[in-house]
């Protein structure tokens, strides 16, 4: 079987289960099939190092796993600045304490995460953030990269990235609490 013969068996096999993929790391459909069009485009430049210790599906995955930090790194680096003038004032005191206080939901943690509207909530307020801050806390939390590894893959101290998690959760409790908890 010619390179391009078994390109094309891999598009054909592979697609649905790469754009899947890729929609659950990224959100957006248009930005999802562009990564994995450039996976295709990789996997046909670099085929002859491809040895078949593995299925092509997992050389595929590990591909579209680089290509979605790439993307990322380069969507992070193109993002402004983020303001926190909607929680602290001018002298940098918070504006509102609530967001330090505890949450009281463990005893309903469990029946939240089978909540197909609450999860829908959740994706809608992760969707809000900036992408100075989706970025890294869907690196975290969704990929499950190591800190080290996103602070690298993004270029930021480790210091930083946990400031930018913490600043994020923060955020996500206001939208949650806004948009979920209070019409509870």
């Amino acid at each position: 079987m010619t390179k391009n013969e078994a390109l094309k068996n891999w598009v054909e096999k592979y697609s649905e289960s790469l754009l899947k993929r890729a929609m659950y790391l990224l959100s957006d459909k248009d930005d999802a099939k562009d990564v994995v069009q450039e996976v295709f485009l990789s996997a046909l430049s670099s085929y002859d190092s491809f040895e078949g210790k593995s299925q092509p599906l997992t050389w595929l995955n590990a591909i579209l796993q680089r290509k979605v930090a790439d993307f990322y790194r380069k969507k992070y680096k193109s993002e402004p600045e983020i303001k926190l003038d909607h929680f602290f004032d001018d002298t940098g005191s918070w504006k509102n304490s609530d967001v330090l206080n505890d949450w009281n939901v463990s005893n309903r943690e469990s029946e939240l995460l089978d909540d197909q509207d609450f999860n829908k909530t959740l994706e809608d307020c992760i969707e809000e953030l900036p992408s100075r801050w989706k970025i890294p806390l869907k690196m975290y939390y969704l990929q499950e990269k190591k800190a080290p590894d996103v602070s690298q893959e993004l270029d930021i101290s480790t210091t930083n990235l946990w400031k930018i998690l913490q600043r994020s959760r923060m955020q996500l409790r206001e939208c949650l609490d806004f948009n979920w908890f209070a019409k509870s």
